[in-house]
């Protein structure tokens, strides 16, 4: 129900597919308290009526959990990267500018394709990585809650993409893999059951991997769950730096004490 009379006015850019040009629609929502960007876009698939009294079609928008858990909602909420389900509108001005990822194709209206990420993604390689089964009696490989915390900040990563749009290296470089992928890969890095740093060296060590960070900052400031992927790739540069002195410091083939 409508408060007072109070109405939302929202500005979607939209694109009815990947090769059309994108456009504008303005709509005007009646005001509810707790209202969020997801629910908006709810009353407009609804009543798909623009501002001037024009019928359009539904936007289209993904949308999952609603509680920033699966990180399906993300999109450009008044030019800042952001998840819809935690975007109160009491919090934002309006009118209210809706806009999909601008470093990832249009499939339509606010929905991207992911598949470049994905592929990011994979090359790091992040799962478990170890060459044996646990025991047999064990059934498996325990972890002391301190090894569970080296890691357990950068396993809160939901794969929502706001660190690639606010990431101004991802603008300049589409080959640069990216903050979430590389702070995933420190997670598994720093994961005591596994034993596949080696594998993932290559691509962490590469001109695109971590040393085309210039550390900014921004995947960091608009995480939502806190990860710091900032902090991983410039924990992992030290690392990095610190094995290279080694090789140099260390009779070949010796054990560091």
């Amino acid at each position: 129900m409508a408060t007072n009379g109070k109405t939302v006015i929202i500005k979607i850019k939209r694109q009815d597919n990947p090769s059309s040009k994108p456009y504008w629609e303005e709509f005007e929502l009646p005001y509810r308290p707790g209202m969020n960007v997801t629910s908006s876009l709810m009353d407009i698939a609804a009543n798909p009526v623009t501002r001037d009294g024009k019928k359009t079609t539904p936007v289209t928008y993904d949308s999952n959990c609603l509680e920033e858990v699966c990180g399906s909602c993300a999109m450009l909420i008044n030019g800042r990267a952001r998840m819809a389900c935690s975007a109160l509108i009491d919090n934002l001005e309006q009118p209210i500018r809706l806009e999909p990822f601008s470093k990832f194709p249009v499939v339509r209206d606010l929905v991207t394709e992911l598949s470049e990420f994905l592929a990011k993604l994979k090359k790091v390689k992040p799962w478990l990585i170890h060459p044996n089964q646990p025991p047999l009696a064990q059934g498996e490989f325990l972890q002391t809650p301190a090894q569970v915390d080296r890691y357990k900040q950068y396993s809160m990563c939901i794969n929502c993409t706001l660190c690639y749009a606010a990431c101004p290296v991802v603008g300049l470089d589409p080959i640069f893999v990216g903050p979430a992928a590389l702070a995933l890969a420190q997670r598994y890095n720093m994961d005591s059951r596994d034993q596949g740093s080696d594998d993932r060296i290559a691509v962490l060590a590469h001109p695109d991997g971590i040393w085309g960070c210039t550390f900014v900052g921004e995947c960091t400031r608009v995480c939502p769950k806190h990860v710091d992927p900032a902090g991983a790739i410039q924990q992992y540069k030290l690392t990095a730096v610190l094995e290279w002195i080694k090789s140099f410091v260390m009779p070949k083939g010796a054990d560091a004490k």
